[in-house]
């Protein structure tokens, strides 16, 4: 998640180019506490496997070590998790394209993965940043969300999901200088393509430390999946505040697109209240790491990432069908 600092500068121009990386292969299956059920007209999501996703997270803790301790914009990290990435999604049969850009004077790039099949003029996006600050390795912002949506997509390819809906994913550059990637790919949209989008789902900080359980209330359709999932579960949640127009929903929000997400803190301190309902440290940030160098896979609450993950899945699915 970006930084509300109005000083900073954001510079963003771009040629779109296609290119293709191949190669990797899904992790390895898991388990996962079960889904609240789902309505009998829908096929139910699966579990996401923690395992799955805390393996994209020690991959993406390992490329920021050998890479200067980050993943950010413009640097030889960032490339070599959207390279991971990639060949992750091509090996499991999505058709993946780059989107190239220039922000700070170095290239950017998203990454964009659609599953084969689905109504072409509705289609529901899942999206995450992928890129890190300059200080840190950025595993809970925001290689929590990239790698549950990871995740997610690769058990659309497992199950050999055929929704209804056209399912498309994202990873996006530069989103700690601004959103600038996100903000890229839908200004390249024309009115016809972005109105084909039917909803954004976005994921950043999803595995804070001391969690919360945030639900974007921009939707009313995709907040009450979100509520419905977490009230199965018996978890109260509330509504996005603290990151509301510093993540890359904001962009699509702008557009007139549909937008929802979670959201489990960063660095606003958790109150007596939530404590209560939610457990943790009263007192503390959501994630005292947030921006820093602390920012490791030490730096996860499992709890949270499995729930989000799930949550993922299972709003997936529902809005796909």
């Amino acid at each position: 998640m970006k930084l509300l600092l109005s000083g900073r500068a954001l510079t963003a121009g771009a040629v779109a180019v296609a290119t293709l990386v191949t190669g990797g292969s899904a992790a390895g299956a898991a388990t996962a506490p079960a889904h609240p059920a789902a309505s009998a007209t829908v096929a139910a999501a699966p579990d996401i496997p923690i395992a799955n996703v805390k393996a994209h997270l020690s991959q993406l803790q390992s490329i920021a070590t050998a890479n200067g301790g980050n993943r950010a914009h413009g640097r030889a990290g960032y490339q070599a998790s959207l390279n991971y990435v990639k060949a992750k999604l091509d090996a499991a049969g999505f058709t993946t394209r780059v989107q190239q850009f220039t922000a700070s004077g170095r290239t950017g790039y998203n990454l964009i993965a659609d599953w084969p099949g689905g109504d072409a003029s509705q289609v529901v996006m899942a999206g995450s940043h992928l890129d890190s600050v300059t200080s840190g390795p950025g595993i809970n912002d925001n290689g929590s969300g990239s790698s549950a949506v990871l995740e997610t997509a690769l058990a659309v390819a497992r199950s050999g999901y055929q929704p209804t809906k056209h399912l498309r994913f994202a990873w996006w550059g530069a989103e700690e200088l601004g959103l600038v990637g996100s903000r890229y790919y839908v200004n390249s949209l024309g009115s016809a393509e972005r109105a084909k989008i039917s909803g954004y789902l976005n994921f950043d900080m999803i595995g804070s430390p001391n969690p919360g359980y945030f639900v974007y209330d921009d939707d009313p359709t995709i907040e009450k999946t979100f509520k419905d999932y977490f009230a199965g579960l018996g978890i109260s949640t509330e509504i996005e505040t603290e990151g509301d127009g510093r993540s890359d929903h904001a962009p699509f929000k702008n557009a007139g697109v549909p937008v929802g997400g979670l959201f489990s803190g960063a660095d606003y301190r958790k109150t007596s209240a939530q404590a209560a309902k939610w457990g943790g440290t009263a007192g503390q940030p959501f994630d005292r790491c947030y921006h820093s160098s602390c920012d490791t896979t030490a730096n996860i609450n499992d709890t949270a990432l499995n729930r989000n993950s799930d949550a993922i899945a299972y709003a997936v699915w529902e809005l796909s069908q």
